[in-house]
Order: C-alpha cells, then structure tokens, then sequence
C-alpha cells in the first residue's frame, strides 16, 4: 500500500460533487485525503506532475470471469462453468481466480482497478460472485467483498446445457421452477434454524442453503444473467416473489421494457456490446441500450463480460456507448460510480473522495476513445502500472 503521494496538474473528474480544471490529490496510506486546487505536498512525498492529462476514478467492471476463465489455457483454465448440477449455490469464485492470469495485467494497463468477477451462466444457480482489486499475488488480499452476489441464469444457456445431459432444465418453466424451489428451500431452512437456536436444539447445517442465506436475508442480490425481454420480466418477478435483491446482467433487450425495469427499482449491467451476436438472445443487442434505460431512470453500469470483451477495452465500451447518445459524465458514472454502487462497494470505491481507496486511473486524453493512452494506473495508493 502507497505511503504518502501528490498528483498534480490534472483534470480531476471525481464523479463525485466538485470537479477541477486544475486540480490536485493528496494520498496517504493508500487513502485519499485532500482533493482541490494549490495543495502543497508536504516534505518528503512523492510527487507527480501530470501535466493536465484526465485523472479519474480506477474502473469499475461490474461483471466478468477474470481470473477464472484464463487466457491461454483453453479447459485447463476454465473454471467458471460447474456443468454437473444446476444448482450449485455453494461455489465461490474466491476459490478459482487465479491472480496470476495475464488479464489481470491487460486490464490495469487500461485503467482497470476493480472488478466483479465469478461463475458462468451454465448453471441456473452457479454460486457467488466477489469483488477484487485487479493487483495482487494472493486473491485474498485483493477482496473488496466477499460473498458479493449470487449468479443465476435464465433463458438459453442453463437450458441448452441441461438439455443434454437428459436432466432439468430444458425449459424456461424448468430453470424458473429450480430456481423458485431452492429459494423456497432457503426460506424453510432459515426458519427450522432459527427455532432450533430458540429451542437450543442441535440443528445440521446444509451447505447448500447456508450459501443461499445472505440472498434470503438481503445481504447480496441474485445476479442475473438474462438477455430477452421476457427473461428479464422472470427475473424481475422471482425476484419480487421472494422479497430479494437482484441485479438485471447483460439487460440487452432492456431497451425494449425500460419501463418495466425502472418501475422494480433493480438496477442494469448492461454488455458485452462490442461482441458478435452469437445467438439468437442477442438479436437486439444495442450500443443505445444504457441511454434509454438512464433516461428512463434506470441506474446502469456497463460491462465487458470479459473474456467475451478483454477488460482493459471497458472505456472503450462506455465510449461506444455515447456515439448512440449517452452523455459523456453518464458514461463515465457507468464504468465508475454506478458501477460501485450497483455491486456494493462504493463506500471504498468509485468515485474520488476523501476517505476513499485511492484508486485512481490518469489518461493523457478523453478515455472513451480508441486513441488515448493510460499514463498512470494507481491502486490503493501505489502506482502499479506507468506507461
């Protein structure tokens, strides 16, 4: 963790109230304390002149599978999928990221210092995602929130791998039934355990739906992987159901029931985008989405789905994301702030405020376009790449 360090001369976006033209940040200890103009860095910090490139808060991706689905290591690598049962709460993605995967770098290189990454969408409940900084030699010392969100998937995935394997779900009815059925279950199990601690009597703890108890209580939403306008209404109306949290991932046709979405009160991550329409869920992905969700009220973060999009393109993304008209500080909110706040950890990340991690990403132009470079990525107060 950084020491005491002064960044000056930048065009400071803090995502936050105030913004500065000619600004300046004081990090000690990995936190930042001073944001402004004119600060003086006091004797013996380290000091670095930007001189007037764009200083930002460090990306946010709000879902992806690094560090899970490694690059150049084809099965050997790929632990995001556990195709032999579909419901599989108990999985921890904490347990299959490797740190050491070469993504990790990429993604710093361009300004990428948090991520949610875990399961894939084989399962109709795949197990908990986590939060992480993206350096680090042990995955345990870069958790920002553990457990952060429980992954479930609709539509076509946990139907076409289930399918064959003669086993349910081979329906949407099926994957809906499945998921109903463990939350049901978690239900009853919470209250036999809580008279059994009532009653002071022994009471045998099942795996399975311990997992599933932070989701019962509100602790971490469902995350869920739907893409079809219809999947998204069954997400939604589970999620009602059984009074829980939830997250609405991918959302590509969430242009098309943007009211819908705004009237349950769940929030977007919306993406991959900038990758080809595989299958037929995808058939009205859209770079216009984010727009009409936010201006429907909708809050939205936008993802890479990485490795579907490598991470370090997320800016990328978000930019691609304004040429259909999303304003640049709501796309910038959408890799940053929202993103934060949508997966639970803005009270350490996400935007540039005293108290906060000071993780940090400085371009030496606009970093939705293709052509500026990431000069400097800081996490929690140390300069961890430098271009």
């Amino acid at each position: 963790m950084g020491d005491k360090m002064l960044i000056k001369n930048a065009k400071i976006y803090t995502m936050a109230k105030e913004n500065y033209e000619n600004g300046s940040i004081l990090i000690k200890n990995g936190k930042i304390t001073k944001i402004g103009e004119d600060i003086k860095a006091p004797l013996g910090d380290q000091i670095i002149d930007v001189k007037g490139a764009f200083l930002m808060p460090g990306i946010i991706d709000a879902h992806c599978h690094i560090g899970g689905q490694e690059a150049n290591m084809g099965f050997e690598g790929s632990d995001i999928n556990e195709m032999s049962d579909p419901i599989t709460p108990e999985l921890r993605a904490l347990d299959a990221i490797n740190p050491r995967d070469e993504a990790f770098t990429k993604a710093i290189c361009g300004g990428v210092t948090s991520v949610m990454t875990g399961p894939g969408s084989a399962n109709v409940i795949g197990g908990t995602f986590v939060a992480i900084k993206t350096f680090g030699i042990s995955i345990d010392d870069m958790v920002i929130k553990e457990p952060a969100a429980m992954k479930v998937a609709f539509g076509e995935n946990p139907k076409r791998v289930y399918n064959s394997k003669n086993k349910m779900p081979s329906t949407r009815m099926a994957t809906a039934a499945l998921l109903r059925k463990a939350l049901f279950d978690a239900k009853n199990y919470k209250i036999k355990k809580e008279n059994a601690k009532e009653k002071d009597e022994f009471f045998e703890t099942n795996f399975k739906m311990e997992a599933l108890l932070p989701v019962i209580d509100k602790k971490i939403p469902l995350k869920a992987h739907a893409h079809r306008a219809d999947d998204i209404l069954t997400a939604i109306r589970i999620a009602k159901e059984f009074d829980v949290l939830l997250t609405l991932d991918h959302c590509t046709e969430g242009h098309v029931i943007s009211k819908y979405i705004k009237e349950s009160g769940y929030p977007a991550i919306v993406g991959p985008t900038m990758s080809f329409n595989s299958k037929i869920e995808l058939s009205n992905k859209s770079f216009s989405t984010p727009k009409v969700l936010i201006d429907s009220g909708v809050k939205v973060a936008i993802m890479t789905d990485h490795p579907v999009i490598e991470q370090q393109y997320l800016s990328l993304c978000a930019g691609l994301a304004t040429k259909e008209g999303l304003s640049f500080e709501d796309a910038l909110k959408a890799i940053t702030i929202n993103a934060a706040e949508i997966i639970g950890i803005d009270n350490r990340v996400g935007s540039l405020e005293i108290g906060k991690d000071a993780d940090i990403a400085i371009f030496d132009g606009n970093p939705l376009e293709s052509m500026t470079n990431c000069l400097y990525t800081i996490i929690d107060g140390e300069v961890v790449y430098k271009m």
